[in-house]
């Protein structure tokens, strides 16, 4: 049996290329770490953490705390890891990032299946493959995937404004429309001159993130920060993001001062972001602002905004649910670059793209979970999602369908246990069987 490439030793890389190994396939896994380094890494471990040491909040009614446990079904390996290397985080994941890290590159080096190469790969490779780079994927490799797919592809920065739970909006204080009496697929938060005017005050004086050396920030005028254009005027935002031009009130028949506009963000109508609020501003903050949009008041942000330094693909132009590529049969993507945040979705999303893999080098077809599991509805959201304004997403509830509780912890509950038993089901179908997969013990 002929190798799969593995392009990336990060989180994704690591966990796709342990699935692979597990399934009996022989893996090629490519990083260029020591031989060249990132301007954010260390060291030339796999799965070294760079940023925050915590993999996300665990328990019942919380949406990485289902993605974990889905990954622990699986016999992940950054999941072992993780426990392994545990360090005190109140209702957090957090880890030991040396003994994570080493933990990771010792079991994966002493797979007799896994070959090493270190060096950088700057062409797609031939064969099945798995492209799991992160956010810091080569310019050379970044060129490639331009040459062969085209304005698709979406490189070097990462721009997204906050997206919020739609059953958190208070849809009295909001109104159906587009401007100019066009197709009504915005929500519009009307703000009065006081509204605005203390909105603004708050935005021009919230704090904002500091930059890692490796971000170097250069801000596109297509993508400037609201907080920046707040800095540039008072009226600055009533003539951008903020402008009432074309939009009538119903209740009152006149243009408001100011709107906020909200964008559908998934078919099924769950999540909506802020137009034009792509952010640098530090997570407080931004709910803080958020909270004091009429309309918005108890709004549950899914996604905060970021502004920072990445690589990644316009997933839903380019990406089936199972991962793979629509015009590359046997090429897959993991990972930032597959379009997601955060460690624990790109160990999840390595893990599909292994699998698939695997599947194809066995000369089998990739497969999805189910829609109901948070590694399912992620997927789907990649592959789906509105791809003129396509967004890298985290894991969060409105991912997946909705079931009807008294109230929002019992809710999640239902949906952490239905997503959980859905996903153990699919585990334990898969022919052939992936080897380590654990059985799902009776939840209390």
């Amino acid at each position: 049996m002929e190798r799969v490439n593995v392009v990336g030793g990060g989180l994704a890389g690591s966990e796709a290329a342990w699935t692979l190994l597990r399934m009996g396939v022989p893996v090629r896994l490519f990083e260029m770490r020591p031989k060249r380094m990132t301007p954010a890494h260390a060291t030339d471990r796999f799965a070294e953490i760079v940023c925050s040491n915590s993999l996300g909040g665990e328990g019942e009614t919380n949406a990485k705390g289902l993605l974990q446990a889905e990954m622990r079904l699986s016999g992940s390996l950054v999941i072992e890891a993780a426990e392994a290397a545990r360090v005190p985080a109140g209702g957090a994941l957090a880890v030991d990032r040396e003994e994570f890290s080493q933990h990771i590159t010792e079991r994966l080096l002493a797979h007799p299946l896994l070959e090493v190469v270190r060096e950088e790969v700057r062409e797609i490779p031939e064969g099945i493959t798995v492209l799991a780079t992160g956010p810091l994927t080569s310019e050379a490799l970044a060129e490639a995937l331009k040459r062969r797919f085209g304005d698709h592809f979406l490189a070097y920065y990462d721009a997204a404004s906050p997206i919020v739970l739609y059953e958190s909006i208070d849809l009295s204080k909001c109104f159906r429309a587009g401007r100019y009496d066009q197709s009504a697929d915005y929500l519009n938060c009307p703000m009065t001159e006081e509204e605005y005017r203390r909105f603004y005050e708050a935005l021009v004086a919230a704090e904002r993130h500091t930059p890692h050396e490796w971000e170097n920030l250069q801000y596109f005028e297509a993508c400037v920060p609201v907080e920046e254009l707040g800095r540039r005027g008072y009226q600055t935002l009533l003539y951008g993001p903020m402008k009432p031009v074309g939009l009538k009130d119903p209740r009152t028949g006149k243009e408001p001062f100011a709107v906020v506009q909200l964008r559908q963000e998934d078919k099924a109508g769950r999540m909506w972001s802020l137009v034009g609020f792509q952010t640098g501003l530090k997570w407080p903050e931004q709910k803080r602002l958020i909270q004091m949009i009429p309309g918005l008041e108890n709004a549950e942000i899914v996604r905060y905004g970021v502004m920072h330094r990445n690589t990644y693909l316009n997933a839903p132009r380019l990406l089936r649910e199972t991962l793979e590529f629509k015009e590359a049969s046997g090429l897959f993507a993991a990972g930032v670059l597959a379009g997601v945040e955060g460690y624990l979705e790109s160990a999840a999303t390595g893990f599909l793209a292994g699998l698939n893999a695997a599947r194809r080098a066995l000369g089998l077809e990739p497969v999805a979970p189910p829609e109901v599991s948070m590694l399912g509805g992620l997927v789907r959201f990649l592959a789906t999602a509105n791809p003129e304004n396509f967004q890298p997403m985290n894991a969060n509830w409105g991912l997946v369908p909705p079931v009807e509780g008294r109230g929002k912890k019992e809710r999640r509950q239902a949906m952490y246990r239905r997503g959980l038993t859905a996903f153990a089901h699919w585990l334990s179908a898969l022919r052939p069987p992936l080897p380590g997969v654990k059985s799902l013990q009776p939840l209390p």
